[in-house]
């Protein structure tokens, strides 16, 4: 542990971080507001929100996770804080700033946490295929399927079972719906 009485000011940028991260938990509070805007400016956020969380600095450990765009982090803090009025709204914020970032898979993990209805649910986890579809290569999908479909087929040779013609035609609709999906592109 570092004697106060050296400067920690003496230390380079990296040995400080480097000395917050190895003592997070047994900081001198003289310490801990300096340290955590040392962690945010060197991109160690994760390091930054627990130090906070951990000092009672919980107002700050919510700022932190927000600036990052961490609504869902930002919302349990709180939650765990005892606020739930303030997570209630963080979770809100979010839901409306994943939806508009196209980050489908956090807005379902809010909508969950808000208890909203499974079709409302269901229609961001909808939303969120479409936006992952618009992003997709088909050629590259296309090709990774032809390859599934000739390995299946040799797998499938000499089978003519139920099973075998519903994975030859699931493989055959698929590719169809790709093609249709890249010509509509």
């Amino acid at each position: 542990m570092i004697n106060l009485d050296e400067d920690f000011s003496e230390l380079s940028k990296e040995d400080q971080i480097t000395y917050v991260i190895e003592h997070l938990r047994d900081l001198p509070d003289e310490l801990v507001d300096l340290s955590i805007d040392l962690l945010v400016g060197a991109g160690e956020t994760e390091y930054a929100i627990a130090l906070a969380k951990d000092t009672g600095r919980t107002e700050k450990a919510i700022e932190i996770a927000l600036e990052e765009g961490d609504y869902l982090w930002a919302a349990l803090i709180a939650n765990k804080a005892g606020m739930e009025q303030e997570a209630t709204r963080l979770y809100r914020d979010g839901l409306e700033y994943y939806i508009s970032m196209d980050m489908y898979g956090r807005a379902v993990s809010v909508a969950k946490a808000l208890g909203l209805p499974q079709n409302e649910i269901d229609l961001l986890f909808q939303a969120g295929i479409r936006a992952e579809s618009r992003n997709m290569d088909t050629v590259r999908v296309r090709a990774a399927l032809e390859s599934i479909a000739f390995s299946l087929e040799g797998a499938l040779a000499g089978r003519d079972d139920e099973t075998a013609k519903e994975i030859r035609s699931a493989m055959k609709e698929e590719m169809e719906n790709i093609e249709r999906r890249s010509l509509e592109q």
